[in-house]
């Protein structure tokens, strides 16, 4: 228990101890030793200079320490701090506005804090120590708030003269130099610097600020017209910002320009790309349709090849009917008259090869209808084994009026063999055939129109051999059996050929009627010796002078290039092209209205020239007498056909 008590008591006397030496260094602190330390305190100013200062931001020409401005009461029981907050000091870095009304209300509000900052103490030391010693820290108090307040108005009064006496705040000047970097920034602004007068203007502003900034150190060196050229750079700099904010609307527009450009590019590149697409459609279209009618078109050729090839079954009837007929006939009556004067050479001789009966007529009835001497006419006509007797039967029956007319058998002519001819060689051979008729063949062509069976008949190379199988004639007139005689050929015969073998209309006026259709000019068998340029002519109406042809020798000089085709490399089909050859630089070009060409195969020659024409010729596929021949052209053939004829009407052959 004692022990207790003496712990209790050791431990009450070291709580107590320092709280009564505390009290005692207070009651020990004079108020005397108070009004020294608060004047020390509150007459702290710093000297001008202040450059030195770097513990705290200072302003550039501030000569007064700025923050915190503070004043401390204290009294041996507590201390109070009170800041520039509390006083409502104005900020030096500003013009000072408020008036002495304000400052005294500011005093007044202070020395009502410090009172009741007083009597909250004086109440908790009542309780500590009594009334007396309240009283008299009371009284003590009073007289230090008497003393700071005068010390307070004594400030306010000196910084008020400080402002006076400054021309501009340290602000102005920093702002001022703020203005001049934003200047010096709109300077190198595109749009700004494209102006040149607000670049002259802004230019001299800047110099006028620097003028006024050069010498001055502090706010006091700084000229009284300082504001006037601030406000004067603010209004330039305002006019800068406002063209910068114009520039941005117009960089705003044009982005938005380009916006809705990129949008219609891309719409456009959209369209561009179903464009393409539909045109990539439309050429597989195209494509597809070009390859159907490719083949429509090798399909057409094919129908009329065979139709060219085929007879009607009116003109396959009636060799058969003739040819009865024939041989029911004695010799005598098939002879013809006047046979006589077949090798008269004054007169005019006509040579027509051909199996087609009625082509045949209507070519002997045209020229008898209309020429002017007909007893002059003499028509020698060669057919085969075959139409011989068909051919003569109709001529029998039918006899061209005044006109002399030969019919004769190509199998009469004994000297036309294989050993002298190499064409007929080369017709019978086994290669050639193949060449024409088997178009599976790896030597055949693709062409349809060189499968025709007339390349291989003896009668379509006759004309060839003029001067063998006329020895005694001087002139002859070759002509096709498609063609029709609308006028007389009288003149012919006294046409002057200037020592060429043949006469005969060019076909120039149509390019591929040129030498390079016909000849292949990749051989230098045919490029060395021939222009590809040179003007075409036609067969089907020719006139030949058979002295000129023995003289230059014609037919060596045919079967020589024949030899030289054996293989078929220097031109492919028909007689036109060995034609060309053989008589190269041995034609003369006749008069066009002699010969006009075309019927069978274009629909678009002229009427007039048809009507002018002395001879019309249906070259090409489409003859008069077959049903794919153009109805238009037909009327020419037909009006020299007689269809009363009993022999056609037996064998149902109608206009």
């Amino acid at each position: 228990m004692r022990l207790r008590n003496l712990v209790f008591g050791l431990l009450s006397l070291s709580v107590l101890a320092p709280i009564l030496l505390y009290i005692d260094s207070f009651s020990s602190f004079t108020p005397s030793f108070k009004q020294e330390f608060l004047e020390d305190v509150t007459a702290l100013i710093l000297p001008a200079d202040t450059s030195n200062l770097n513990v705290l931001p200072q302003d550039e020409s501030s000569a007064v320490l700025k923050e915190p401005i503070g004043i401390l009461y204290t009294d041996n029981h507590s201390k109070t701090i009170l800041t520039d907050k509390d006083l409502q000091l104005p900020d030096t870095g500003r013009a000072l506005s408020a008036t002495d009304e304000d400052a005294q209300s500011r005093k007044d509000d202070i020395i009502k804090q410090v009172i009741q900052s007083a009597n909250q103490e004086k109440e908790e030391t009542r309780t500590d120590r009594g009334a007396d010693q309240e009283s008299h820290q009371l009284k003590q108090q009073s007289a230090l708030n008497s003393d700071k307040v005068g010390e307070k108005d004594a400030l306010l009064t000196k910084t008020n003269k400080q402002t006076d006496q400054s021309p501009m705040p340290a602000a102005w000047e920093r702002q001022l130099r703020d203005r001049l970097i934003k200047a010096s920034v709109y300077l190198s602004l595109p749009a700004t610097k494209n102006n040149r007068r607000f670049t002259r203007e802004l230019r001299m502003r800047i110099k006028e600020v620097q003028r006024v900034l050069g010498d001055a150190i502090k706010d006091s060196d700084m000229p009284k017209n300082a504001y006037e050229k601030w406000k004067a750079m603010d209004q330039l700099l305002e006019k800068g910002k406002q063209m910068q904010y114009e520039s941005a609307n117009e960089v705003k527009k044009l982005r938005a320009m380009l916006h809705s450009t990129e949008e219609q590019l891309r719409v456009h590149k959209k369209q561009t790309m179903s464009f393409a697409t539909m045109v990539e459609k439309l050429r597989a279209m195209l494509h597809s349709t070009e390859e159907q009618l490719q083949v429509h078109k090798k399909q057409t050729m094919f129908l009329t090849q065979l139709t060219a090839k085929t007879l009607p079954k009116g003109l396959h009837c009636l060799p058969l009917r003739l040819t009865t007929e024939y041989y029911n006939l004695n010799s005598s009556e098939q002879q013809f008259p006047n046979q006589e004067i077949l090798d008269n050479p004054l007169l005019h001789h006509i040579a027509l090869f051909s199996d087609n009966v009625l082509a045949a007529a209507v070519v002997v009835n045209s020229t008898v209808t209309n020429s002017k001497h007909p007893s002059k006419l003499v028509f020698h006509l060669v057919s085969d084994r075959l139409s011989y007797a068909a051919m003569r039967m109709w001529f029998l029956v039918n006899p061209p009026g005044k006109a002399t007319i030969q019919v004769q058998n190509i199998d009469e002519f004994t000297w036309l063999n294989s050993s002298y001819s190499p064409v007929l060689k080369q017709l019978h051979s086994q290669s050639m055939i193949d060449y024409y008729f088997r178009a599976h063949s790896a030597n055949s062509d693709s062409n349809l129109k060189y499968r025709n069976p007339k390349y291989l008949s003896i009668l379509n190379h006759l004309r060839f051999y003029l001067p063998e199988i006329f020895p005694k004639l001087n002139k002859v007139l070759f002509l096709d059996d498609d063609i029709v005689v609308q006028k007389d050929l009288t003149g012919l015969w006294s046409l002057d050929l200037k020592g060429k073998v043949n006469g005969a209309v060019e076909t120039c006026r149509e390019s591929f009627h040129r030498f390079d259709t016909y000849l292949n000019f990749s051989n230098p068998l045919i490029s060395n010796n021939f222009d590809p340029r040179a003007c075409g002519w036609a067969y089907g109406m020719n006139l030949f002078d058979l002295e000129e042809w023995k003289r230059q020798n014609i037919t060596d000089v045919y079967h020589s290039w024949q030899k030289l085709n054996h293989d078929r490399q220097l031109w492919k089909l028909g007689t036109l092209p060995p034609g060309l050859i053989t008589l190269w630089k041995r034609t003369h070009p006749l008069d066009r209205r002699w010969h006009v060409l075309g019927l069978g195969y274009n629909p678009n020659v002229s009427q007039i020239e048809i009507e002018r024409g002395a001879v019309i010729h249906y070259n090409g596929n489409m003859k008069p007498w077959l049903e794919i021949g153009i109805p238009k052209y037909r009327k020419y053939w037909a009006k020299y056909v007689d269809y009363v004829n009993v022999y056609l009407r037996e064998c149902n052959i109608n206009p």
